[in-house]
């Protein structure tokens, strides 16, 4: 095995492919935490997005288009969450594990009744997301891959540091802060603790529908059923990595698409592909074990302090 030839340039780009879905849904159910709404129904509305994407660009043959169907699909698909929990009173993680078998479902009901295919969809008319490549930048050696993007890989890593100052440097994210905090004590100042909350989850289903955007016609140009393929679940665990920080949730992202991408890479090395397609979910338990021994170690710590 030659390793000049595993980690190159082409890893680089692999894995900034493997890490734009996954951080988009990241920071989406980061949101949604943060105002007091765990949403593990990621995994769904990647690919309800994923399907809408297609969708819209196969019949419009534009991918901008395909790019605004997939994002208002999540959004629209995201509100079962938001309006059943919020305002009927449902259980967050059944109704996103509704969400996340529902979309298999329509999906592969879809796409038979709307393309007359099973399994996968793809077509010359479907138009996919193009590169902007940023002149001189993206001539640098291994780092000139983060200047070779669609435009949802640079809205992607524009969005971190932007939430990360809405969420801690300005009003509205002491808000959603708040709601998600102490909702009571936010509701006695004035704030509706369910719009925010709503809104919040409506702007998290954009983001997941833009990943999967970003996976169906920014990585490739078709629609395959279950295509998401567990990226919204590691989504869900970067989230709980990163204690539902923007910075951390990239940090986190950025490690499971490593690992998306070096798994892929070592399939052209002979390795069987059913090993390294579990690269990714190995990595994603080992990773939840240690976040538990070290939640047990700080609690066994402020026991002992108390």
């Amino acid at each position: 095995m030659n390793l000049a030839h595993l980690f190159d340039q082409d890893l680089v780009a692999s894995v900034l492919r493997s890490l734009i879905p996954i951080l988009l849904a990241a920071l989406g159910g980061m949101l949604c935490s943060r105002v007091g709404i765990f949403n593990i129904g990621l995994e769904g509305i990647i690919l309800i997005g994923a399907f809408g994407a297609v969708a819209g660009s196969y019949f419009t043959t534009n991918g901008i288009v395909g790019v605004l169907v997939g994002m208002v699909s999540g959004a629209l698909f995201s509100l079962i969450l938001g309006y059943g929990s919020i305002y009927r009173g449902g259980d967050p993680i059944v109704l996103a594990i509704a969400m996340n078998l529902l979309a298999i479902g329509i999906t592969s009901f879809l796409i038979y009744s709307v393309f007359r295919v099973q399994g996968v969809f793809k077509h010359a008319d479907i138009i996919g997301i193009p590169t902007w490549k940023i002149p001189l930048l993206s001539d640098i050696p291994y780092l000139g891959q983060l200047f070779s993007l669609s435009p949802l890989g640079y809205l992607a890593l524009i969005l971190v540091p932007v939430i990360w100052v809405v969420l801690f440097r300005s009003p509205l994210g002491l808000r959603l802060r708040g709601v998600g905090e102490r909702p009571l004590a936010a509701a006695t100042l004035g704030i509706s603790p369910q719009r925010y909350q709503l809104s919040t989850v409506v702007v998290s289903g954009a983001l997941a529908g833009l990943g999967g955007a970003q996976l169906a016609i920014g990585n490739v140009q078709q629609f395959s059923e279950n295509m998401s393929a567990g990226r919204g679940w590691i989504a869900v665990v970067a989230v709980m990595l990163a204690h539902s920080h923007p910075v951390g949730v990239l940090g986190a992202a950025l490690l499971f698409g490593f690992t998306d991408a070096f798994g892929f890479r070592l399939q052209s090395f002979g390795l069987p592909q059913q090993l390294t397609d579990s690269i990714p979910y190995v990595v994603t338990l080992v990773a939840l074990v240690a976040m538990s021994v070290r939640l047990r170690r700080k609690r066994f710590a402020e026991s002992k302090v108390a």
